[in-house]
């Protein structure tokens, strides 16, 4: 068995495609998972400390399961004016249904309960038999006809976010080890189609182009902003750029190909670029049938791609190892929808064996859930999933 090596070096050596000690692990879950959590483990916080930025609590059971990445966000150091509240608004940082790391996440909350993101888009709580989840409320673009409207609306700008924090916590998660650390840009395609409504947005890619053109420009330019701010002050710390957009569903893309190409591909390129010019890799997160543009994604410059769903057409890890193992590498793989939920403890454990047996196999591969842990799963598969033993090929 290969000598223990810190988790920075375990996940740079797995992204080489070289095999190290043993497989790296990552850890995203929703925030009913994460308090069941905390209820059950108990776990001992005094060697993290306290923070403004991210849970103590999480952060002591991501290294009680010895998982080698860390998170930061673009979210997690918004600092908008006071002049965009709403009235009697509050900020609220942690009870934020869509936080699945121990990193904080901005939002202003209204008496009535719901609440405004940083790019004005209005969400409520909607429950479901199992848990939670933040949905949206009327887009704020639904009902515009011109650029001009856009143009109008109070959005963020790059003054908008301090990251000066940024160094103090990476040296409160370094003092105990060096992780492998990835910063969070957000979204370009996504956030623009929730800010005018999925079907509004997907009909003026056809018909009025120039609305959903500014939209993606407007916000691609603040996150490049952001990042290259990001990467200034802490690059030489960072180890991967990540950003998102869902550009599939389970079976298909949800645009067609030439449609990405022309409106998506050209952002999500100056972000590769940006990553590259400080010699950062980067990841890539699309839910769903992603194949068709993997070998696309590969020439632009993706070294990690998520989530690897299993159920999804054509996104078997063996199948994906197979033909671009040599090129790409797969962070995720661990079936949200059936094994996790459904399966048994032992399912679990027979799961993870085979993924890291196929998926990481000769490096390229870091064990995740498909998607972020959901609430119906039974937290003795948790426990399983992240038994220590099963990551030894």
């Amino acid at each position: 068995m290969p000598a223990p090596m810190n988790p920075r070096e375990r996940v740079k050596m797995a992204l080489r495609h070289e095999a190290p000690d043993r497989v790296p692990v990552d850890f995203l879950a929703t925030t009913e998972i994460w308090r069941r959590l905390v209820d059950h483990l108990q776990p001992d916080t005094s060697a993290v400390g306290q923070s403004d930025y991210f849970e103590p609590a999480w952060e002591a059971i991501l290294r009680q399961f010895d998982v080698d990445c860390r998170l930061f966000s673009y979210d997690q150091f918004c600092a908008p004016p006071d002049s965009i509240l709403y009235p009697k608004a509050e900020v609220e940082w942690w009870d934020v249904l869509t936080r699945s790391t121990p990193s904080r996440m901005w939002r202003q909350r209204l008496p009535d309960g719901t609440a405004y993101d940083i790019w004005g888009r209005h969400v409520a709580v909607m429950k479901n038999m199992s848990g939670a989840y933040e949905g949206g409320l009327a887009p704020p673009f639904s009902q515009a006809t011109s650029v001009a409207e856009l143009q109008a609306h109070p959005w963020p700008e790059p003054d908008w976010w301090d990251f000066s924090p940024l160094p103090a916590v990476i040296a409160q998660l370094d003092s105990y080890q060096e992780y492998h650390l990835r910063y969070r840009i957000g979204s370009v395609f996504e956030s623009a189609w929730q800010m005018r409504g999925l079907a509004e947005f997907l009909m003026d890619m056809a018909l009025t182009p120039a609305i959903p053109a500014y939209l993606l420009d407007r916000i691609a330019e603040i996150h490049l902003e952001n990042t290259r701010r990001v990467l200034d002050l802490v690059g030489d710390r960072l180890d991967m750029v990540y950003f998102y957009d869902d550009v599939a569903t389970q079976n298909s893309l949800l645009i067609s190909s030439q449609m990405w190409a022309q409106y998506v591909k050209p952002h999500h390129l100056k972000l590769i670029e940006l990553a590259r010019s400080y010699d950062l890799p980067v990841m890539y997160h699309c839910d769903g049938a992603i194949y068709p543009l993997i070998p696309e994604l590969i020439e632009m410059g993706i070294d990690l791609l998520n989530p690897i769903q299993p159920d999804a057409k054509n996104m078997a890890g063996y199948k994906l190892k197979a033909e671009f193992g040599d090129r790409l590498s797969f962070h995720g793989g661990i079936d949200i929808i059936k094994t996790l939920p459904r399966g048994t403890a032992e399912e679990v454990r027979a799961e993870v064996r085979e993924r890291v047996q196929g998926l990481g196999k000769n490096g390229g591969y870091i064990l995740a859930s498909s998607r972020h842990i959901q609430p119906d799963t039974p937290l003795a598969n948790v426990l399983a999933m992240y038994e220590v033993g099963l990551r030894y090929p």
